[in-house]
């Protein structure tokens, strides 16, 4: 397919994930200049692109964060594609939803700033939550709406018109490791809604909730 654009355009995302590889193809499709980095939790930062300078800089599930000096660099826009609304900044932002119970969720489009998940945002896409949503189910929702949301902002992009203004701002600060960890704990002192709300909010796959009894800590399994 003959490329559309002659913006460049430096993209960083999640390596093995199908989204992802929908995202960087069409990246690669439309753009004249682009540049493609897929990664895992512990992967080294690609160091040879930081000295270049591109007109966008796209973070799609990307498990790095970016360095200022190269955010600094991007010509036009630095931006990242949040798999949640702006009520749930940082990380476990699905786990968070589900355990407050909330009736909407979301994905959000923001520039990147040097604090993850604060910089002002572009556009958003919001959805319901259902009663029936467990923490795959969202998931798996909100990846495809994020996929919408990225094909309408580069469609944006590939028209030659200026970014969306979203009238949204963040309304938290970011939620961080210890506190998802500790939305992952069950005690022997909780009640039986709160330990419902926790293992709905955090059981997924191979991650389990940990319970903490006296001294002793094990890994929830839930009865087939």
């Amino acid at each position: 397919m003959k490329a559309s654009s002659n913006k460049s355009i430096l993209f960083f995302g999640k390596k093995d994930d199908e989204n992802c590889k929908k995202a960087a193809c069409f990246i690669e499709d439309n753009f004249i200049t682009s540049e493609i980095h897929l990664g895992e939790w512990k992967d080294p930062f690609p160091d040879n692109i930081r000295w270049l300078e591109y007109d966008y800089i796209v973070s799609y599930l990307s498990r790095w964060i970016i360095p200022d000096d190269l955010l600094e660099k991007s010509r036009i826009a630095a931006m990242n594609f949040h798999p949640a609304s702006p009520d749930y900044p940082g990380i476990g932002c699905n786990n968070f939803a589900l355990y407050d119970e909330a009736e909407f969720y979301g994905v959000t489009c923001h520039y990147m700033t040097s604090a993850v998940d604060t910089g002002s945002i572009i556009d958003t896409k919001i959805f319901p939550v259902f009663s029936s949503d467990s923490v795959a189910t969202l998931l798996s929702r909100t990846y495809d709406f994020q996929l919408v949301l990225f094909y309408e902002i580069m469609g944006t992009i590939l028209r030659g018109d200026k970014l969306p203004s979203s009238n949204k701002n963040w309304t938290r600060n970011p939620y961080t490791r210890k506190e998802f960890d500790k939305l992952a704990t069950i005690t022997a002192d909780m009640k039986s809604e709160e330990v419902r709300k926790r293992i709905r909010a955090t059981n997924f796959c191979h991650w389990k909730p940990t319970v903490k009894i006296g001294g002793f800590v094990f890994e929830y399994k839930q009865d087939r």
